[in-house]
């Protein structure tokens, strides 16, 4: 039977997977298997994911960026899910997770494992929701097996809100917003309705066994975490959390990599502490956190509160960051909802790992100053994190090929901008020394998310023709550029 990475690297043997993670973290393969063996990193990786090109998410490593896509109810098209992901994989994402909950969910699933290069994720729950008339006729026979079926289309992590317990329940009330998380509040109408115990921690040897034969991670979810910044850091909170410490570990013990969910609503002043907190409690498996939302009072713009958030929280050891779109709390995001989150998150990764001083992060940074100073402005839209918004910024006012040797932008002009003072008064005198441009991002030690373009993977392995609805089509139909 197939091993996990954990109990692989446990016996130190460094797999293909953590062979191809050190190349693209430009780090020691050893390294990576020591971290997965201690369970500080994880590498979500399905046995029956082919078109997989491993990722590593750990504290010790370049900051990742889940994207959450998805269908519902209301906004059912097939072909729309996969320009999502498209873009997502396009935009830098380091993983997606499957959020849908309308219909189609095997089509609409086992098409993205199919055609995506980073690890999917989903949430088992709202399959199960969706096979019953009501939450509370959901039984523990009917989760495990719709577990083990995303487990076999090749899934390769899955939230399960084991640490919603009964006794925690209580712990809420008096909150601003109560329970906002989708599969806390599921889980909580069960137990309320049967008057049982949580059955995904009631089940969850069993869970860790059929995670165990595909290899998939364990992302623990915190179902209690708080939906305002009045509900954060409570007790509720942090006894969920105690538990999920506790079942981090026996996960680890069934040979299953784990990694932790994080609040969603905190205080900026409260972040730190909340990171620090369950890199205690959890034994440094790796934390990845929604947002956090710093403020409540911006709906429309919640992409901008939470990438503040998020940037602290990655300071402060946070592994993986899981991106929020203009449309959080108003709407199910579209194709340019996930692109604007997804920048949004990919600076704040990057602003962290440039601040926590991994290898190599800042010479993107670096390079890209040298070229805007000399105004070469070919080679800053082919640095820019998103090349064709910066492109399309800038031809917005300038568009003609003569103005990409021009020594202005818009901006400014010819008469104010500063660096063409500069630049004069530096060749006119003798008082000013010359700058620093030798930057070579080709030699730089920097991991590949800190390097340009954005959305590094190898696609190698992802069919490059989809068969949706007896229609076929290539994936490049499913990108439009602004």
């Amino acid at each position: 039977m197939a091993r996990t990475q954990l109990q692989r690297a446990r016996d130190g043997e460094v797999t293909p997977a953590m062979e191809r993670v050190a190349e693209r973290e430009n780090r020691e393969a050893e390294l990576v298997r020591r971290q997965v063996a201690e369970g500080r990193a994880v590498i979500p990786n399905n046995h029956a994911h082919d078109a997989l090109d491993p990722m590593i998410i750990g504290r010790e490593f370049a900051t990742k960026v889940n994207a959450n896509i998805g269908n519902s109810e209301t906004s059912n098209d097939p072909r729309e899910e996969l320009r999502k992901l498209h873009t997502a994989v396009h935009y830098g994402a380091d993983t997606v997770m499957d959020l849908s909950t309308g219909s189609n969910l095997d089509t609409v699933r086992e098409t993205n494992v199919d055609h995506s290069p980073v690890p999917v994720g989903t949430v088992p729950i709202y399959e199960a929701v969706k096979r019953v008339d009501s939450p509370a006729e959901i039984t523990h026979e009917l989760l495990l097996d719709v577990i083990e079926k995303q487990a076999e289309q090749g899934v390769d992590y899955m939230t399960i809100h084991a640490g919603v317990l009964m006794e925690y329940l209580t712990l809420t009330d008096g909150r601003k917003t109560g329970i906002v998380s989708r599969g806390g509040s599921i889980l909580a109408q069960w137990i309320e309705e049967n008057g049982m115990q949580n059955p995904l921690y009631a089940k969850f040897e069993d869970i860790c066994e059929i995670f165990a034969a595909h290899d998939v991670t364990f992302s623990l979810g915190d179902g209690l975490r708080p939906g305002c910044l009045a509900d954060a850091s409570d007790e509720a909170q942090f006894a969920e959390l105690d538990t999920l410490g506790e079942l981090t570990r026996t996960a680890q013990d069934h040979g299953v990599q784990v990694m932790v969910e994080g609040p969603g609503h905190v205080p900026m002043d409260q972040i730190r502490d909340n990171v620090e907190r369950q890199q205690d409690v959890c034994d440094g498996a790796p934390f990845y956190v929604l947002g956090p939302l710093v403020t409540d009072v911006a709906p429309g713009y919640d992409h901008i509160t939470s990438a503040i958030g998020a940037t602290e929280a990655a300071r402060g050891g946070a592994a993986m960051l899981c991106y929020v779109t203009p449309k959080e709390h108003l709407g199910l995001p579209e194709a340019t909802d996930v692109r604007d989150g997804l920048a949004a998150y990919r600076i704040a990764a990057h602003a962290a790992d440039v601040a926590n001083g991994l290898p190599g992060a800042r010479d993107w940074d670096d390079a890209l100053s040298e070229a805007r100073y000399e105004f070469d402005w070919r080679r800053q839209f082919e640095l820019a994190l998103d090349p064709e918004r910066a492109r399309s910024y800038h031809d917005q006012t300038l568009p003609g090929d003569n103005y990409k040797d021009a020594r202005f932008c818009s901006m400014c002009g010819v008469e104010f901008c500063s660096m063409r003072l500069d630049q004069d008064a530096r060749e006119a005198g003798d008082g000013m020394t010359t700058l620093d441009d030798g930057t070579d991002l080709d030699v730089s030690p920097a991991a590949d998310v800190n390097l340009p373009p954005a959305g590094t993977h190898d696609t190698s392995s992802v069919p490059q023709e989809i068969e949706l609805d007896d229609e076929t089509f290539s994936v490049g139909d499913l990108h439009g550029d602004d």
